[in-house]
């Protein structure tokens, strides 16, 4: 039976039941050659590039020991932040268009100069009609925020209803058959 030598390898991305972006793991040689590697997925573990991870696995925890604080931080922020965001609307209150995440992203770096990622603001669907909404924001791991968001109608822009015309009523008139024939004919 031939064995296969393991190799340590550095995966550059989550792998599924492998471990996550940055760890050291051991594999089978033709897996890291002919799966891993191709698909950018891992590298091969050389020392030098091991002592380079362990660097930045430890310079990311200083970080993100600092970071949850920020996050901390913006979330209050953010929670007591009120988003208007104006927008053109039609008679019955509903939006032309829709208001989307990274709508409410450019309104908040407008508002307060803080980076949201749009992908972060938990939208389930655009927002398509004047209102407001509680819009929640994963700004950290484990630390979300919420906004409140007022859609209101665009100032300057006034809906015109078109103007109401007659309507002109067509009746239809059905020929009624001139003999007892041709009813009989038309129901078989």
């Amino acid at each position: 039976m031939a064995r296969t030598a393991n190799r340590k390898a550095i995966l550059l991305d989550d792998v599924e039941h492998l471990g996550h972006r940055g760890e050291i793991v051991a594999v089978s040689r033709g897996y890291l050659r002919n799966y891993l590697v191709p698909r950018k997925l891992a590298e091969e573990a050389t020392p030098a590039r091991v002592r380079e991870v362990e660097g930045l696995a430890a310079t990311r925890v200083a970080q993100e020991a600092r970071t949850a604080e920020q996050a901390h931080d913006i979330a209050a922020l953010l929670t007591k932040t009120v988003l208007t965001i104006p927008a053109r609307t039609g008679p019955d209150g509903r939006l032309y268009g829709s208001v989307t995440a990274a709508d409410l992203a450019d309104e908040i770096w407008r508002s307060r100069k803080i980076r949201v990622d749009r992908r972060k603001i938990r939208l389930d669907e655009p927002i398509k009609a004047i209102g407001s909404y509680l819009v929640e924001i994963d700004v950290f791991t484990d630390v979300r925020a919420a906004v409140k968001t007022q859609v209101v109608q665009a100032e300057g822009f006034e809906f015109e209803e078109a103007p109401v015309t007659e309507a002109v009523v067509v009746e239809e008139v059905v020929d009624a058959p001139a003999d007892a024939d041709a009813v009989a004919e038309t129901d078989e």
